[in-house]
């Protein structure tokens, strides 16, 4: 079971996610150490595609309080790890319209690496949104009636 860090909510308010991939993430030793210590924020991060490479943009990674001179700056580009044929298969999927790639949630593997769940996503318009809210409280009604009748 992967040991889940840091998730973004706000990526599925905002677009609906088609499709997932598990990606490796380049980073120092004082940011793996920060990220253990949840020192992680996802919050207006996205990732595009440069050069063949794909590239985590936004992602705040605090620095490590005893990193001293290891430290680099928070908010810099990480490179993503994917095979070459995935990231051509993403390439030709976000230039279509509306496809973006946003990171979905950082997680710890079984062989306690860091990786990142990006997703291939489209963007929600406002009748969207108000949509999903209204599911997600009807079924919050639905659950709450079963749970009072059942006890």
């Amino acid at each position: 079971m992967a040991d889940r860090i840091a998730g973004n909510k706000k990526a599925y308010h905002d677009y609906f996610i088609d499709e997932t991939f598990e990606a490796g993430i380049v980073l120092t030793g004082t940011e793996v150490k920060s990220i253990r210590d949840y020192g992680l924020s996802l919050k207006e991060s996205y990732a595009h595609i440069r050069g063949g490479e794909v590239w985590l943009m936004g992602v705040h990674i605090k620095p490590y309080e005893q990193g001293s001179y290891n430290n680099v700056d928070p908010l810099r580009p990480r490179k993503l790890l994917l095979h070459k044929k995935q990231i051509r298969y993403l390439d030709e999927r976000i230039k279509e319209k509306g496809q973006t790639l946003v990171p979905t949630k950082i997680y710890f593997s079984r062989d306690n690496k860091v990786k990142v769940e990006i997703g291939l996503a489209r963007g929600k318009k406002n009748y969207d949104k108000r949509a999903t809210i209204a599911k997600k409280d009807a079924q919050r009604d639905i659950e709450r009636t079963l749970k009072s009748r059942n006890q």
